[in-house]
């Protein structure tokens, strides 16, 4: 089973957990009809985002389901869930180049949320996008 596979299949058993599916294939619910705030996050090695994917789901009403549930949504919650308005840390990254894209999508205040954006490495990529895809930590 891969990696994806495992957080899929991670991911539906946290929904049906946290009663957000419904009994019943005729009644199933998409994670589009999911109440709250939630974000499916991904991490990927590469800037193609082909490689093998870290990645957890993010619910953030209460917060749980990632290490750093709490600062994650305080941080989207403070930038009205747009990743890209996340103020960035004051941190001084190497000047390596090993890429990693990062993917974000899901529902903010019932909005659709599809964000992607590859940074030169990963400490770009936490220095710009705080608690949110510190998904190894």
């Amino acid at each position: 089973m891969t990696y994806l596979s495992r957080a899929t299949a991670a991911a539906g058993v946290l929904l049906a957990a946290t009663g957000l599916l419904a009994a019943g294939p005729a009644q199933a619910a998409s994670r589009d009809h999911a109440p709250g705030n939630w974000l499916h996050l991904t991490v990927t090695k590469g800037d193609t985002g082909a490689g093998d994917p870290r990645g957890t789901l993010l619910l953030c009403d209460p917060p749980r389901g990632h290490a750093h549930a709490a600062e994650a949504c305080a941080e989207l919650a403070a930038a009205d869930g747009d990743i890209g308005r996340i103020p960035p840390k004051d941190v001084f990254c190497p000047m390596l180049y090993a890429p990693v894209t990062a993917h974000a999508r899901g529902r903010w205040n019932g909005r659709p949320v599809d964000f992607r954006q590859t940074y030169t490495n990963a400490c770009a990529l936490n220095a710009r996008t705080g608690e949110v895809f510190a998904l190894d930590q």
